[in-house]
C-alpha cells in the first residue's frame, strides 16, 4: 500500500476494495487521476483508493498518470538530536529539492540540505521512506517523488534560509518543538517523523 498526498488528502494505491465509508474506491487502469484530485480537493471526501489486482504493479502504474518529479531530502539531526526544519508557505517542513542533472539521488539530498539551510558537514546515516504527493505547477499537476534521508551533522554555524525558495526560517527543533511545528506541517513530513 502507497499513499500520495493531495494537500494532506491521500490517494491509497490498494489490492483491497473495501466498502466506501468516507472514501471512493476506483480502478486504477481505467480511473481520471484530474477529476479524483479535483475530487479531493473540492469536496469533504477523505481520500480516494486506488485498485490494482498487483501489488507489484501498483506504484509503477500510478507513477505514469503525471509527470514525476525526482527529489532529495533530509530528516536531519545534530549532535544534541535536535532536527533540521524549513518554514516555508507558511508551514513547517524538512529540507528538500529537485534533482539536478545526472547527480545520484543521495548527493541531491545532501546539496539541497545545504542550499536551503546553510547547514553542511552532513552525513548520510540511512535512507528513510520515500514520499509521494501531487501539486501544480504552470496549470498542470505533477508527482513529486522525493527520496528522503536521515543525516547527522556536527555543524554548530549559522543557518541561512534560501529565501529565493520561499524559506522564511531555518531552525532546529528539539522534540517538543517538532511536536509542536507537526501541528502545522504537511502529511508526508508527519509520516516521516
Amino acid at each position: 500500500m502507497y499513499k500520495v498526498f493531495v494537500n494532506d488528502k491521500p490517494i491509497v494505491l490498494t489490492t483491497k476494495v473495501e466498502q466506501e465509508i468516507g472514501f471512493k474506491n476506483y480502478l486504477l487502469n481505467t480511473v481520471h487521476i484530474g477529476k479524483v484530485i479535483k475530487e479531493l480537493n473540492n469536496t469533504s471526501l477523505k481520500e480516494v483508493r486506488l485498485i490494482h489486482k498487483d501489488p507489484d504493479k501498483l506504484l509503477k502504474k500510478f507513477l505514469k498518470k503525471l509527470p514525476n518529479v525526482i527529489a532529495g531530502g533530509g530528516k536531519v539531526f545534530n549532535d544534541k538530536g535536535d532536527i533540521l526544519f524549513i518554514y516555508r508557505n507558511d508551514k513547517w517542513d524538512l529540507p528538500k529539492g529537485k534533482i539536478e542533472g545526472n547527480e545520484s539521488i543521495e548527493r541531491t539530498a545532501i546539496r539541497e540540505v545545504t542550499e536551503e539551510t546553510g547547514v553542511n558537514g552532513l552525513e548520510i546515516v540511512k535512507p528513510l521512506e520515500t514520499t509521494y504527493h501531487i501539486f501544480k505547477r504552470n496549470g498542470k499537476h505533477r508527482i513529486k517523488v522525493t527520496y528522503w534521508f536521515e543525516m547527522k551533522t556536527s555543524f554548530s554555524g549559522y543557518l541561512y534560509a534560501q529565501e529565493e525558495e520561499g524559506i522564511t526560517k531555518v531552525e532546529w527543533l528539539n522534540e517538543e518543538q517538532t511536536i509542536e511545528a507537526l501541528e502545522n506541517s504537511y502529511a508526508n513530513i508527519k509520516l516521516l517523523i
